[in-house]
């Protein structure tokens, strides 16, 4: 997952070297950096670097994030593998190829992970959580490399976010993140919503029922947010049962007349239940909603 690696490349900026013969934290994370960039977060010298560096400063937060890296890099293995679908994890075939019958063969690249070295790579990023637990980049990191190892059945990743509403919502912390001044509740909304999107992009039975129960939790803290309440229309509508995906999209508009995603969304119900009427109303409505944004 993309935004795994921007996040812990993030956390790993060039800082100035020291003078001294004894490194500083400073000069392990510079050199740490600079080696990763030559060799990749699991090449040749990396362990031995970071050994060094956890003798020298074991609670150093940035030391568990580069054994998160390096761990999860270690843990990784592709293949491909034909599968009858034409989508994989919400992903396209890789390799789509046709045989002399006209036969399709899909291959698509799927991820393999070594289970103890996963572990180590959830550990040490728990280790850096416990040091810095206001860094709600470390959480998302987390979050993210659970979200890629249990692919289609995403329940650990549930319980994660689950718990991370609940951090945000009953300790209201002041959340540090690599690059902000502070996370606002705005962006922490927005962030739980691109989680949202990513489990429902998976396109699988469980995680479209990860995606439902996260969205009708958040929905406690954040009643009548029409992001989650658009979420729950949405998991209606891919089912086919337009009634409740209507009932929610209709919540929304009755209070956010010009959202646009629920306007878009009755447009696609009113065709995917060939409602005529229905559809030549929310034509004129997404026009005028699209001019007035």
């Amino acid at each position: 997952m993309k935004r795994v690696f921007i996040i812990l490349f993030a956390l790993a900026l060039p800082l100035l070297a020291s003078a001294q013969e004894n490194l500083t934290q400073a000069e392990y994370l510079r050199r740490y950096t600079n080696l990763v960039d030559r060799v990749g977060p699991a090449g040749v010298g990396v362990e031995t670097l970071l050994n060094k560096w956890e003798a020298a400063w074991p609670e150093d937060h940035q030391l568990y994030v580069a054994r998160c890296r390096f761990s999860y890099a270690r843990c990784q293995s592709t293949r491909l593998q034909e599968m009858p679908v034409d989508k994989y994890l919400g992903k396209a075939p890789l390799l789509p190829m046709t045989d002399s019958l006209g036969v399709k063969h899909n291959y698509f690249e799927v991820v393999d992970y070594d289970d103890d070295l996963f572990a180590d790579a959830l550990a040490a990023i728990g280790q850096a959580i416990s040091l810095k637990p206001w860094r709600l980049d470390y959480r998302m990191a987390r979050i993210d490399i659970l979200l890629a190892y249990e692919k289609d059945k995403p329940e650990m990743t549930l319980q994660e976010l689950k718990s991370l509403a609940d951090k945000q919502y009953k300790e209201h912390p002041v959340w540090e993140y690599e690059g902000l001044s502070g996370v606002s509740e705005d962006q922490f909304r927005a962030l739980m919503q691109d989680y949202c999107v990513a489990l429902f992009r998976l396109g699988t039975d469980t995680s479209a029922q990860v995606f439902k129960d996260l969205s009708e939790y958040l929905l406690k803290y954040c009643k009548d947010e029409p992001l989650y309440v658009n979420n729950l229309g949405s998991y209606y509508l891919v089912r086919k049962d337009f009634k409740k995906a209507r009932k929610y999209y209709e919540q929304v508009l009755k209070k956010h007349p010009d959202d646009l995603t629920a306007v878009q969304n009755m447009l696609l119900l009113a065709r995917a239940s060939k409602d005529k009427k229905l559809e030549q109303k929310y034509a004129e409505r997404l026009a005028a909603t699209k001019a007035a944004h």
